[in-house]
This record gives C-alpha cells, sequence and structure tokens, in this order.
C-alpha cells in the first residue's frame, strides 16, 4: 500500500466504563512518517476541560500503523495512549486497538471525504438566485 494518509479523519474509540468517545484527527504523512494532531471531548465525571487537544507520532509500514496521541497538556487522567491498526485497501479507513496501562479498547477513524472548502462551495451553490 502506498496511499498517502495526510487529511482529516473523523474517528471513534469504544472505553470500557465511558462508551464511545468521538473525536477529529488530522494526519500528515511523510513517507510513513506520522505527526498530526487530535481533537476529543473530556468524557470522565469531574474534568476541568470540554475539550483535550493532543499531537500524534508514529508511522505507517504498508497498511500497518502505530502511533502515540499525546495529551497536550498531560494530566485529567490523561497522558500517553498507544495505538496499533491497519489501513483498508482504498486507504478510507484505519481500525484497530489501543491501549494505556492496563486498559484496552478498539478504534476506527474514517477519511473525511469533504474538505471544510468543497462544504462551503456546495452550500454556496444550493443558495437561491438573486
Amino acid at each position: 500500500m502506498t496511499s498517502d494518509l495526510t487529511g482529516v479523519w473523523d474517528g471513534t474509540y469504544i472505553q470500557p466504563s465511558i462508551g464511545m468517545v468521538t473525536f477529529v484527527s488530522t494526519l500528515i504523512d511523510a513517507g510513513g512518517a506520522l505527526g498530526g494532531s487530535v481533537v476529543e471531548p473530556c468524557m470522565t465525571p469531574n474534568c476541568p476541560v470540554s475539550t483535550h487537544n493532543a499531537s500524534i507520532a508514529g508511522h505507517r509500514s504498508g497498511n500497518a500503523v502505530s502511533f502515540v496521541k499525546t495529551y497536550e497538556p498531560p494530566g485529567y487522567g490523561y497522558d500517553k495512549v498507544f495505538y496499533e491498526g491497519a489501513v483498508n485497501a482504498d486507504a478510507t479507513e484505519i481500525s484497530g486497538r489501543w491501549r494505556v496501562g492496563a486498559l484496552s479498547g478498539t478504534f476506527l477513524m474514517i477519511r473525511s471525504t469533504k474538505t471544510a472548502q468543497s462544504v462551503a462551495t456546495e452550500a454556496r451553490t444550493k443558495e437561491p438566485a438573486r
């Protein structure tokens, strides 16, 4: 697989005792070296922030993907989370498992099919002519 993973990805992960958590990730794929960012809601009770930001660093080899998500700033029960997964044949989905300490669960990332610009352009074309 040689597909570039650069782009915006919508994702979910399942966290024990919390349930499904949604997130948005921006990936940069530089010849298999992965970097990027993640934004997700804080789902733990009494969390002092509503949104978590994190950075991603990892790599892709063929269809195998692994990366570490590092929360910025660390704390509130969050620090580093390790992800391992696989990219599907047309490079539109990444699925696998995450782990932090003894906890683990599944995740799924789906490549966003429309850029913000294309969504705005589409909305303008639907406006009535004056």
